[in-house]
């Protein structure tokens, strides 16, 4: 079996063998084994990947699969990968894995909750090797759905307001997707004179930019709105409010990052010119998202809005990077997909240990847990570090091709807006720091936090895998970066002549 599509088949077989488990201790063993599993694939896979590389292997992608699946429309199951796509995946697997251990005490409806999670996961990484754009769609929905029944059962809060709002805007982007998908298949047409959605082939034509000029807004925007894109960002923190801790981790560090990834992979690769044309508007969108999430996240006091608004802050940053059209920019833009990943999934998983144990999600009911939560407390420092831009930790990495990239850019308005988003990082610092401050440090607010229980060792799972991955991310970050720009040859010379 191919090795992507085994990718696929993983997840799959893992909700089918979840249906006929019984009670929660089989269901999360049986998810444990599953996500475990696929984990090993994917570092399978990436190795598999540097050994076709290593050996001389130049083809644009690996692992080609190319399955007729809807003959009269041309629709085919074609998947591949190259180098971003690689990084992708395995970010999607790490994050996946440590989201089963994060939720290991979840006992109600326990069955429902992991197929419904490992759904979300298969969709994911089904998008991530699709180079057929109507099998992306199909993938992009079966990642989207479950959020709902994931935040309307087993969420906190306004639950059911947040699942609706969630998907009402995700839906609407999807619709708006579904144009531009569209208007892109009627426009092409390959040797045999049919219609295609294949990405390679559409790669290689050449749309009017009448028709660019038109569709691009419809893609990238669709895309966008699950990227958080200003000013259709709203449903990203109260969705990550009510999420249960697990789901909160995919959301952020993998979901989100499915926005991103399409508005560069289909909006910007394939109508490129028009990317140009309207570069300065959502330049500007995509920078008042940057500092205006570090803004609010500063007003606000519940652990959850402060980090869910800080998500709408960075990952406004991998948004803002494509849109200065430069390599390093680009580089930057993903390996901020995959920092903020791990950076963000690191944050909710510590943020639902904490809550676990106090019952709050408010700063100021809480403080003095360095002392009481030790491990708990020093990584949710390390992790603010990172979200800082900390040398030796994945932050920084991101953050200086980010800015180093915008600044190649000569064009005045992109070197202001260069500066506006450079300026987020001292925002960050206070919002950041204003949480250690008052959660960690100081005596103890609450007599009743004295007895917390200490560190289980399904959370000392998540802890190491996720903090492992930033500090490596962080010390030996070339052989990503490499990896990245040689997914990039390709699509470099769309914008360079």
């Amino acid at each position: 079996m191919n090795i992507l599509t085994l990718l696929v088949v993983i997840p799959a077989l893992t909700i089918l063998g979840l249906i006929f488990t019984k009670g929660y201790k089989q269901a999360r063993l049986l998810s444990a084994v599953g996500m475990g599993l696929q984990f090993v694939a994917t570092l399978y896979l990436v190795y598999m990947y540097f050994q076709a590389r290593g050996a001389g292997n130049t083809d644009e992608f690996l692992f080609e699969q190319n399955l007729v699946w809807f003959k009269s429309l041309n629709i085919h199951y074609h998947v591949a990968i190259d180098g971003i796509g690689v990084l992708m995946m395995l970010l999607t697997s790490i994050i996946t894995f440590a989201g089963v251990f994060a939720s290991w005490e979840v006992m109600d409806l326990a069955k429902e909750f992991y197929i419904f999670l490992i759904m979300l996961a298969m969709g994911v990484f089904g998008f991530f090797i699709a180079q057929d754009l109507f099998t992306m769609f199909v993938f992009y929905e079966i990642a989207v759905i479950p959020m709902y029944v994931l935040i309307g059962i087993w969420g906190t809060g306004p639950k059911e307001y947040s699942a609706m709002k969630l998907t009402l805007m995700l839906m609407g982007g999807s619709a708006l997707l579904m144009v531009a998908l569209l208007g892109i298949y009627f426009n092409s047409e390959t040797a045999a004179g049919l219609h295609t959605f294949d990405m390679q082939e559409l790669s290689k034509m050449h749309f009017p930019f009448a028709i660019q000029k038109f569709f691009f807004p419809f893609a990238f925007v669709g895309f966008g709105v699950l990227g958080a894109l200003f000013p259709f960002h709203t449903w990203s923190p109260d969705g990550h409010a009510s999420a249960p801790t697990a789901v909160s981790m995919l959301h952020a560090g993998v979901l989100m990052k499915l926005g991103s990834y399409g508005a560069f992979r289909v909006a910007m690769y394939l109508m490129p010119e028009a990317a140009v044309y309207f570069a300065d508007f959502f330049l500007i969108l995509t920078g008042f998202s940057v500092i205006y999430g570090a803004f609010v996240a500063v007003r606000k006091t519940d652990l959850k809005f402060i980090n869910a608004y800080s998500s709408v802050s960075h990952v406004g940053l991998i948004l803002f990077a494509l849109m200065m059209f430069t390599k390093t920019a680009f580089t930057g833009a993903i390996l901020q997909m995959i920092s903020h990943g791990l950076m963000t999934a690191m944050f909710f998983g510590l943020i639902g240990m904490i809550y676990g144990r106090t019952h709050t999600r408010e700063i100021h009911k809480m403080g003095g847990l360095m002392k009481i939560l030790p491990v708990i407390s020093a990584t949710y420092v390390i992790a603010g570090l990172a979200s800082l831009g900390l040398p030796g930790l994945s932050g920084f990495v991101a953050e200086m091709n980010i800015f180093v990239g915008a600044w190649e850019n000569p064009n005045l308005l992109n070197r202001v807006f260069s500066v506006i988003a450079i300026s987020a990082i001292v925002v960050t610092a206070v919002y950041i720091l204003r949480v250690v401050g008052v959660l960690l440090m100081g005596p103890l607010k609450n007599p009743e936090h004295a007895n917390l229980p200490k560190v289980k060792w399904f959370e000392r799972v998540v802890i190491i895998l996720l903090m492992g991955s930033i500090v490596g991310m962080g010390t030996m970050p070339l052989w990503i970066t490499d990896t990245i720009r040689e997914g990039l040859v390709p699509i470099m010379e769309k914008f360079v002549h």
